[in-house]
């Protein structure tokens, strides 16, 4: 039984089916519907959707790809092209009322029993093992399903992850807060992000002509800033004459969305008769917008965990130690780099301001960097001595 069916459910409840077991994926939502998201889906989690065969479908929604990024810290500017990940190079940024409508369908194909506008109530534990969920349909319906295992992909307020008490681990507070919105006529053919004193801001290309609009406070600024959240979004365009200048003949077609609750933490993923996966099994702020590409990456590896389980390959234990593990040592380490972006009540770090000095006018080091931003690179792999060593002494011959 999996528990949401968003970007970690469906995929999970899909990858099992198709392994031909039986699954039923139940969601309080109905589908096509939106939900609070990041958006951006970077080229490791594009690499999954082709696995899957639902590159097509995202293209044929009006969604169009982007192959470059850049990033403006202020002084200095990164700008290139993604590397690639098993032949994709580009990355999407979908609405979630078109890629989640995508992903319950595959699920549904590949043999998923599906039960939307279903509101799990309680969790069912029998002998110190969930068992089961209790829930209703909208209509007040009341159903109880049994299963071996109760797949937490509910979010980061999970109510799998709830009842069973799942351990928390490498826990940091909301460091800022996100809102978002949607542009027409304002032309974007790529990922832009900027950095500034105590905000950040991104615009990238969406579905229908639409582009998507994100900015970032501290979350000590919260309180003051939400009863304008356009008009500060705007003041910080104006930090940026070059986007500014778009904004003017844009209209803003949806109203801001955004959390003020945006905590970073990890979840033990596991346990007697349950499992977490995405935004249940860990948490961290969407600046870096890794959510949807780790919850692609987390189904697939979780999935793969159980089949060895249900085939008697591994106890379930052993297996999902390793899917823990493995996922750990996989998002660590962009753990720690998105919780340091995060923080804008502090400035950004001299050493990276150094780096990014000493990337100006080398093309590869500026590809590099934006291909770690995007999860193409493992984090310690950019940053470690002999890498930041080789950037510093080709600025210095240039």
């Amino acid at each position: 039984i999996v528990v949401g069916a968003r970007c970690a459910g469906a995929p999970a409840a899909m990858l099992l089916a198709q392994r031909r077991h039986r699954v039923l994926l139940v969601d309080k939502a109905t589908f096509p519907s939106d939900t609070l998201s990041t958006h951006v889906i970077h080229p490791p989690g594009v690499a999954a959707l082709e696995r899957w065969g639902l590159t097509e479908a995202i293209q044929k929604s009006g969604c169009p790809p982007f192959r470059e990024y850049a990033l403006n810290f202020g002084p200095f500017t990164v700008a290139g092209p993604v590397r690639s990940v098993e032949g994709v190079g580009y990355a999407i940024c979908p609405r979630r009322t078109v890629l989640d409508q995508l992903l319950v369908r595959a699920a549904r194909k590949a043999g998923v029993e599906v039960r939307e506008g279903f509101i799990v109530d309680d969790v069912l534990v029998e002998g110190g093992a969930v068992v089961g969920v209790r829930g209703h349909q909208k209509d007040g319906k009341a159903h109880e399903h049994r299963g071996r295992v109760v797949i937490g992909a509910d979010g980061q307020h999970s109510l799998v992850a709830k009842a069973v008490r799942a351990e928390r681990y490498n826990e940091q507070p909301t460091l800022s807060v996100a809102f978002y919105a949607y542009w027409r006529g304002l032309p974007v053919e790529r990922f832009e992000g900027y950095i500034r004193p105590r905000r950040a801001f991104a615009v990238a290309p969406t579905n229908d002509g639409l582009t998507m609009g994100v900015i970032n406070w501290p979350r000590a600024d919260f309180e003051a800033n939400q009863t304008d959240v356009e008009g500060h979004f705007m003041r910080a365009v104006e930090t940026a004459p070059g986007l500014h200048a778009r904004f003017r003949h844009a209209k803003r077609e949806t109203r801001f969305l955004g959390a003020p609750d945006l905590p970073n933490f990890f979840r033990k993923p596991y346990g007697p008769g349950w499992v977490l996966v995405g935004d249940a099994g860990y948490h961290k702020d969407p600046i870096t917008a890794q959510g949807i590409s780790d919850a692609f990456r987390d189904a697939e590896a979780m999935a793969a965990a159980l089949h060895e389980v249900f085939t008697g390959r591994r106890s379930f234990d052993e297996a999902l130690a390793r899917y823990q593990h493995a996922r750990d040592e996989a998002a660590l380490p962009m753990f720690a780099l998105t919780c340091q972006l995060a923080n804008l009540a502090e400035p950004v770090p001299a050493d990276l301001l150094q780096l990014l000095e000493a990337m100006q006018g080398n093309r590869e080091a500026m590809s590099d960097f934006i291909s770690m931003l995007a999860g193409v690179i493992p984090a310690p792999q950019f940053f470690g001595e002999q890498n930041r060593a080789r950037i510093l002494a080709q600025a210095g011959r240039r």
